[in-house]
């Protein structure tokens, strides 16, 4: 028993004479790098005096002494001790990883990548070398990085830094979906940094996974209820998940908790598009024009607010909003539909029912420039009904009681266009009974009873229960 006490007394001693050591070592190592800039000679000696006898074989040692001279951006001298390292032990993985930081610091990715597998050659656990692999290529090579990382992952499925590090590659990448499974392996546990819930949710956003993200943004707002980027992505989602209630709290929550030079195009785009869901036309306006004014690339903004001042009856500013619209579009994107667009702003300015903002003349003037419009659409496409049809509608609204017959030559356009369309699709049934309609009340107005009966007639043939052209035949006979 006295000789158990007294081994357990000396190993106990020696343990603390080695634990001393090193602790004297790290203080020594810690001179060395406070020394390196203040007075180089010293630094040179005091690290020779470290590595007196044995000590010269102490790897740890050698490497801390080469780690300080290296973050000091002295690469000769990390150098001369990564080969004093490598002396000491020539399949130390260790070594391996700092001739590849080295090698990092000299712009040198391709040796760097070299040691970093030879240190995973040596030990394939180094999981160092695996995570600084994976740096070198995460941006020139993100499937390298990711493969390398999976490997890792392979070893440690739990390690929180490779899904982490997976995350941010996949997330640079634009790889959202694969970003967000590497986010949902970690992030809303408790080894998750607020960076990472906002990247997280982020992602979720991009991948259009909006209730998730929301949960996520709201999971955020629960540690820190003023984050602006949590508070912008609740608002975003809200928005696209048509909750547009709840999406004007979150507004306003954002609104309040963002620094304004903080806002972006963005933030007003889709504070403009809830606006405009909710109806409040001119104030969705004052944000889509921010959003235009912050980033003049995205034009189709300016479509967006000609929609909104067209939706509030403003059509002058509608129709000035998208001709400025389609002048930043180039030839090829002029498109018939746009033609059409156009016309239905004239058309709408021609038939509104402000008769402040509107007289008499403006609404006629709109309904001509309506016409030419449309006009100019048959010609483009000729072998479409639309441009025609709503030709016909605008005369008719210039001939509000269908005596001059100015909708006539189009309607019977229509009419011969669409009879064959509408036996095969019956959608355009609706917009054939509309032509019927009209002609059968302009020879009815006319006093051209059997032409006028011939059209009522061709309506109930496609709709027998139309009481419309019931009742015009009843007063015909």
């Amino acid at each position: 028993m006295k000789r158990l006490n007294l081994f357990l007394l000396g190993a106990c001693v020696a343990a603390s004479s080695l634990y001393a050591q090193s602790e004297d070592w790290k203080a020594g190592v810690a001179k060395v790098k406070d020394l390196i800039k203040t007075n180089p000679e010293m630094a040179e000696e005091q690290a020779d005096d470290l590595l007196k006898g044995k000590n010269k074989k102490n790897v740890e040692l050698v490497l801390a002494i080469g780690r300080a001279y290296l973050d000091a951006g002295q690469l000769e001298q990390a150098d001369d001790y990564a080969k004093l390292a490598k002396k000491a032990d020539s399949k130390s993985a260790i070594v391996s990883v700092f001739e590849g930081d080295i090698a990092v610091a000299r712009k040198d990715p391709g040796t760097a990548s070299q040691r970093y597998e030879e240190a995973i050659y040596f030990d394939p656990n180094c999981k160092e070398a695996y995570l600084k692999y994976a740096d070198i290529y995460k941006a020139a090579n993100p499937s390298l990085a990711t493969g390398k990382l999976e490997e890792l992952r392979a070893i440690d499925p739990q390690a929180v830094e490779v899904d982490r590090k997976l995350a941010e590659i996949y997330y640079s990448a634009n790889q959202f979906d694969k970003a967000a499974d590497a986010y949902a392996r970690f992030a809303e546990g408790d080894k998750a940094t607020e960076n990472d819930l906002v990247k997280y949710s982020f992602a979720l956003f991009l991948n259009h996974n909006f209730e998730k993200s929301l949960e996520v943004a709201n999971l955020g707002l629960q540690k820190n209820p003023q984050h602006a980027v949590f508070n912008r992505l609740r608002m975003y989602n809200f928005i696209d998940l048509k909750r547009y209630d709840e999406a004007k709290e979150a507004a306003n929550a954002f609104f309040g908790a963002c620094k304004v030079e903080d806002l972006t195009y963005l933030d007003y785009l889709y504070h403009g598009t809830l606006l405009e869901a909710l109806k409040v036309y001119e104030d969705a306006v004052v944000s889509l024009e921010k959003a235009y004014d912050m980033n003049k690339e995205r034009s189709e903004v300016l479509n967006q607010i000609a929609s909104c001042y067209e939706s509030a009856g403003k059509y002058e500013e509608a129709i000035n909003a998208f001709n400025k619209y389609v002048e930043t579009l180039p030839e090829d994107k002029k498109t018939p539909d746009l033609v059409f667009q156009l016309g239905r702003m004239y058309y709408g300015e021609g038939t509104t029912t402000d008769s402040i903002n509107y007289t008499p003349e403006m609404k006629t003037a709109a309904l001509h420039k309506a016409d030419s419009t449309f006009g100019k659409l048959a010609e483009l496409v000729p072998d479409n009904y639309l441009g025609n049809f709503w030709r016909a509608r605008t005369n008719s609204a210039l001939d509000p009681e269908t005596t001059a017959g100015l909708a006539k030559p189009y309607y019977e356009q229509v009419a011969t266009l669409l009879a064959d369309k509408a036996k095969e699709d019956s959608r355009y049934n609706r917009y054939l009974i509309e032509c019927y309609r009209y002609l059968g009340y302009y020879y009815l107005v006319a006093e051209k009873y059997e032409e006028s009966k011939e059209y009522w007639n061709k309506i109930l043939a496609i709709d027998p229960e139309d009481a419309i052209a019931t009742k015009a035949l009843e007063g015909i006979k």
